[in-house]
């Protein structure tokens, strides 16, 4: 089989079962594994993969710039918004992080609701300047641009200072394998700072997360409460989920 016919057998193999085992395709093909393991390089270079040990999983569409990712799933992220946003409660304190989906929530929030959201992203406190009973908390820290969030040493100093009763958290990839991602490690390193003080995490994921995986573990499941998605209920990845025991809260 030509270089070419392999590429093309990894490509649908990986939209069919939604994930590579290289030594599996290496025994089908007869070919070595350094052979199989060399095409996933390639195509991980080229961001159709996102490799693992063993082999590769679908690459998350989320790991664009922020600008891009706001022409993403738009619809799905509205969906998924309104789930959370219905879990923010008068009176309570909420962790928002950064991102496209974060920023439906950030809408979705009742004017009038009274509460306290604390974020690390100036956009985020920007579209709830208008809220006149929200009070916002700004962490401040490096910019990173790609998301539009603080991060880094200061941004995971001052998250461990403050506390919440719930934290809305967006990652690039949900995973039965390879868990909760995202594809910058000091990104992955904030999110899990935010995570740890707050009494509940739920994780927003639109359709287009599930079943892919980046770069870095963000939490493992044992540490969040739920996930909210628009996904199929009865998607093979959503029952993998709940079978880890996972709560997927479908937002309709």
């Amino acid at each position: 089989m030509l270089a070419a016919e392999r590429r093309e057998h990894l490509l649908d193999l990986l939209g069919r079962t939604g994930k590579i085992v290289a030594k599996d395709v290496a025994a089908e093909l007869g070919i070595s594994e350094d052979s199989v393991r060399r095409d996933l390089r390639d195509l991980a270079t080229e961001g159709l993969c996102q490799r693992v040990y063993g082999g590769a999983l679908p690459v998350s569409p989320a790991v664009v710039d922020y600008d891009a990712r706001r022409a993403v799933a738009p619809d799905g992220k509205r969906k998924v918004a309104a789930v959370a946003a219905a879990l923010v409660r008068p009176g309570s304190s909420v962790i928002l992080d950064g991102g496209t989906t974060a920023l439906a929530v950030a809408r979705a929030l009742p004017k009038n609701l009274a509460c306290t959201v604390i974020t690390h992203s100036p956009t985020i406190a920007t579209a709830l300047i208008d809220h006149p009973r929200a009070d916002l908390f700004l962490l401040g820290g490096r910019v990173f641009k790609h998301s539009a969030v603080t991060c880094g040493a200061a941004a995971v100093e001052a998250a461990q200072n403050i506390s919440a009763d719930l934290c809305l958290l967006g990652v690039t990839g949900v995973h039965p394998e390879a868990g909760l991602t995202t594809g910058d490690v000091e990104e992955a390193a904030m999110k899990r700072a935010l995570s740890a003080r707050a009494a509940d995490t739920y994780v927003l994921a639109s359709s287009e997360k599930i079943g892919t995986a980046s770069s870095y573990r963000v939490l493992p499941w044992a540490k969040i409460t739920g996930l909210i998605s628009d996904t199929d209920p009865h998607a093979p990845v959503v029952e993998r989920l709940r079978a880890l025991g996972v709560d997927v809260l479908i937002a309709a």
